[in-house]
């Protein structure tokens, strides 16, 4: 049986008669997520977690018809069961469960299974057919624990302070910038960028307690921020607002920097190699434990990944979709071309 085939409008399931994170307009779309990758705007209804609805209504806009669910919760579209069940990508994060005449298919969207005490931990959904993510499907790529990474963002920030510097972190609005927060909660004043403050607000609204922050305006007065904690997302790398801030050091928070050498592809004074997904041996143990009788291989490393799985004897496909194209891909870019 299949439940799902992949088309030029994304990922449909023709029993159910919807769309699970399409790329094009439809009239039902099922979101894993709130990526920009994953949610696009001209889709009639939307159909997500409850926590991912204010982050649809912010980025997509206030007017979109949305309806919010809770994880575990099942509703029955044209006969189809559907569930959504967490992903560990970011807040909200859904990996979605199909099921029609006893056949389930776990389209999981971006997952992480480590957990970053902050988005709602990654669960396992057995199925026969699992659509993964392979963006750092490569052996080199394997995450410290959290509470280690986040000893090394703190040591770095208590360095800056004792050197006189402002300690500015490039995150990504949504997900990362929150997990630098809370890592460096109790350190000093945090500031954002507008962009990462209307994000967190759209967190705040469902209950989601963030550390204390502030943000500022760094064209008008980029002096307060001085000596403190800065967040700003990937775009303003390099940037003149970057330059602004005084006595700043920069560090990028991005899977990317698991590379050694790749913090030198730009101008930041450290890099720390923090993901929302998973690395090789969390996607391995993702799929293994589904025990998927075929896994689809989406975007990221497609090619290897799907080849080892074969070779482990999971039989793997790989399909191409337009995904990927999210906050890691995004930084990845600005890291790997920096320009003139």
């Amino acid at each position: 049986m299949k439940l799902i085939t992949f088309t030029k409008k994304g990922i449909y399931c023709p029993q159910g008669k919807f769309y699970i994170d399409p790329w094009r307009p439809v009239d039902l779309a099922v979101i894993t997520h709130g990526h920009a990758d994953h949610a696009r705007w001209g889709m009639k209804k939307y159909l997500c977690h409850h926590y991912t609805k204010p982050i649809l209504y912010q980025r997509i806009g206030p007017d979109i018809e949305c309806q919010g669910v809770e994880y575990g919760e099942t509703i029955t579209l044209n006969g189809v069961k559907v569930s959504l069940h967490p992903a560990g990508h970011i807040i909200g994060s859904a990996q979605i469960r199909l099921e029609y005449k006893g056949y389930v298919t776990v389209i999981s969207g971006d997952y992480k299974v480590q957990e970053d005490g902050l988005s709602t931990p990654f669960e396992l959904v057995k199925c026969n057919e699992f659509v993964t993510e392979s963006t750092f499907g490569l052996p080199i790529y394997n995450w410290l624990e959290v509470p280690d990474l986040n000893k090394k963002l703190q040591t770095w920030v208590l360095k800056n302070q004792e050197n006189a510097k402002t300690s500015v972190f490039i995150g990504y609005s949504l997900g990362k910038a929150q997990r630098i927060m809370k890592a460096v909660e109790g350190l000093g004043k945090i500031y954002v960028h507008y962009s990462i403050g209307k994000l967190n607000e759209a967190f705040e609204s469902v209950g989601i307690n963030l550390p204390d922050y502030t943000v500022a305006d760094f064209r008008e007065n980029a002096k307060e921020v001085q000596h403190e904690i800065v967040i700003v997302p990937p775009a303003l790398l390099d940037s003149n607002i970057i330059k602004k801030i005084p006595d700043a050091a920069t560090a990028i928070c991005s899977g990317w920097m698991q590379v050694r050498g790749a913090r030198r592809w730009r101008s930041a004074d450290a890099g720390f190699a923090m993901s929302d997904h998973a690395d090789w041996k969390g996607l391995l143990q993702a799929v293994k434990a589904t025990e998927a009788e075929i896994v689809h291989v989406t975007h990221g490393q497609t090619e290897v990944f799907s080849k080892y799985l074969n070779e482990i004897n999971i039989k793997s496909d790989v399909v191409q979709t337009q995904f990927g194209e999210d906050e890691e891909e995004s930084e990845k870019e600005i890291i790997e071309n920096p320009g003139p």
